[in-house]
């Protein structure tokens, strides 16, 4: 039941029952309305502040799941930087020294990458973790170009190491002669022609051995000159090894190669003889480098141990050393100073 509500009224000095209007109603309704929505917007922005929706748990969940991510990629890009920055290492300080290579210039290692627009499409949106995915993008990039260049230098040294191996094998490193057979009778050097008697140069090495003993390349090529001739170098082959080195075999009986033809090291490719400017059965070699004629001695390193090398090394810079009458058969004595290397 309603209360009745009454006031004095002093023109009358009596009570006066009050009577409400619609428009009182109504402020009065409104007035209530009004308390209730601001006490239902202060409960709440209370509860708002105080307490997460489940909706606000879930996603701070998964920006910490994001984060935890972007920790753990970044980690992961630092220890793969770590291991390239290892791998460059030994390419530039282990690898390229051992193959004679230059070490690929600092500058183009550490180059940036892109220019400073191939961020913008990240950098035009806003997030709260957009700086974090620029950098992270920015190390990618870096690293992705390290590996490029990694490639292509494991690329070269590849080739390198291939060509490093034909030139090894291009490269006279033994004896034309078994070293059991052959003997050393007259070096590289100023010499007395045992013919002529004149002092000049000799520009091989004079292995003396039996008439038909056999004769190999020492090393491999193309031979490139076939040669018979009655005076100088008798008959002889020239090999071309490539990369600047070339042999010839000279004075010799007979050759078993022709002009054109790929040779091995070690492979025969004639026998000892006496033809041309020569006095007894020996063989006449010689080795060039870029078209120079070097001392042969040099060019045994596969064949001899330290000590035949050493001994061969004393035989061959024996200035005067010839080959004389050396012969070989009917009991007639060698030189003293033409000996065997054992």
């Amino acid at each position: 039941m309603a209360k009745i509500h009454y006031y004095y009224d002093t023109e009358s000095c009596k009570y006066v029952r009050d009577e409400a209007t619609t428009g009182d109603i109504i402020l009065n309704a409104m007035g209530i309305l009004s308390l209730t929505i601001a006490m239902a917007v202060g409960l709440l922005l209370a509860y708002n502040n105080y307490f997460e929706s489940p909706k606000e748990v879930l996603l701070k969940n998964d920006v910490k799941e994001l984060e935890f991510n972007l920790a753990d990629l970044r980690e992961r890009i630092d220890a793969l930087d770590k291991v390239l920055g290892e791998i460059t290492y030994r390419d530039d300080n282990i690898y390229r020294v051992v193959l004679g290579a230059q070490p690929i210039d600092k500058s183009i290692r550490e180059a940036g990458v892109g220019g400073a627009s191939r961020y913008d499409e990240i950098k035009s949106k806003h997030f709260i973790h957009r700086e974090a995915i620029i950098r992270l993008n920015e190390s990618l990039d870096k690293l992705r170009r390290k590996v490029y260049i990694e490639s292509k230098s494991h690329e070269e040294i590849i080739e390198l190491a291939d060509s490093k191996e034909k030139l090894f094998a291009a490269i006279p490193a033994i004896q034309p002669i078994s070293k059991n057979v052959a003997l050393v009778s007259s070096g590289f050097g100023n010499r007395r022609d045992p013919i002529t008697k004149m002092f000049g140069m000799h520009p091989g090495i004079d292995f003396s051995a039996p008439m038909g003993t056999p004769i190999y390349a020492t090393a491999d090529g193309v031979v490139d000159n076939t040669e018979v001739s009655f005076i100088g170098y008798g008959k002889k082959v020239e090999v071309d090894h490539g990369y600047g080195y070339r042999t010839r075999y000279a004075h010799m009986n007979a050759f078993v190669v022709r002009s054109g033809q790929a040779v091995k090291r070690g492979e025969l490719i004639g026998y000892v003889g006496t033809t041309g400017h020569s006095t007894a059965p020996h063989l006449h070699y010689e080795v060039f480098i870029n078209h120079g004629q070097v001392n042969p001695i040099y060019y045994f390193f596969n064949d001899l141990n330290p000590t035949e090398y050493a001994k061969i090394i004393e035989l061959a810079s024996i200035e005067n050393q010839s080959l004389g009458d050396v012969t070989y058969g009917g009991g007639q004595r060698q030189p003293e100073k033409s000996q065997r290397i054992h």
